[in-house]
């Protein structure tokens, strides 16, 4: 009986909403099999180390770095049947109906675009891009198209070093993602915070930010999180495919 009080203060909510935006972490994308990098037994820290991710360390040892990257990424997300599951599809479809108007992302995986939403701001990059770190060529491709059987694995074009798009640790989140995020945040009268303990800082004050300036915070996560009693207002205690279906049905939208 609590969900479903929750689910409807949350639909009506949104369909109310002149400016309802999501922000979204591992938690959305662990239903489509995609671990977390912390939190549980099962996830990346837990198995790697984080020193592989560091820029410094991918500098000064760029193969080793690779080598780690290629295992966790690239064999895992590009020969693993991962697709959108229920919560992405679910926000990609109030985004058309103009309910959701852009979704600020943790993630790396690229399951939203996948899934259809068109405004996403991938705060902390994309796996789905290979950049050359020689700005000067500024050659980007797909990971599918590099040669990874040669670590480091080298640009095409210049002949130097080639690196994942995605924001390492001692790395700046990319300006223009970072601005639009935070405008959005101030912009935002409801915010639908998805999968996400919201600790990860600065993404974790997108919420905070839109809560500061009277947003309404609906948090879909299954435990109680940071977030929870000092800026949720709806707290929906369910996996993220669950509630956007149950959501999906209240507003009227068909998945």
């Amino acid at each position: 009986m609590e969900t479903r009080k929750q689910i409807e203060n949350a639909a009506k909510a949104l369909k109310d909403a002149r400016y309802a935006i999501a922000f979204t972490g591992a938690g959305i994308s662990v239903e489509s099999g995609v671990p977390p990098f912390r939190g549980s037994e099962n996830s990346i820290w837990s198995k790697y180390d984080p020193e592989c991710l560091d820029l410094d360390y991918f500098y000064a040892h760029p193969a080793q770095s690779w080598e780690v990257i290629k295992e966790i990424f690239y064999n895992f997300m590009f020969k693993t049947e991962i697709h959108p599951n229920t919560a992405h599809i679910a926000l990609a479809k109030m985004e058309s109906m103009g309910i959701i108007k852009s979704v600020v992302t943790q993630n790396i995986d690229f399951l939203h675009q996948e899934a259809g939403s068109k405004h996403v701001y991938e705060f902390h990059g994309t796996a789905g891009r290979v950049i050359c770190t020689n700005k000067r060529c500024g050659n980007v491709m797909k990971p599918q198209d590099i040669d990874l059987n040669s670590m480091p694995p080298k640009c095409p074009k210049c002949g130097s070093l080639l690196k994942p798009d995605f924001v390492f640790f001692g790395e700046g989140i990319p300006h223009d993602v970072y601005e639009k995020s935070m405008s959005d945040a101030e912009k935002a009268d409801v915010v639908v915070v998805v999968g996400t303990t919201g600790e990860v800082m600065p993404a974790g004050m997108i919420p905070i930010i839109a809560k500061r300036h009277g947003a309404t915070i609906i948090e879909i996560n299954p435990t109680k999180s940071a977030l929870t009693t000092q800026y949720t207002d709806i707290h929906i205690a369910a996996k993220a495919g669950e509630a956007f279906a149950m959501l999906a049905e209240e507003i009227g939208i068909e998945l």
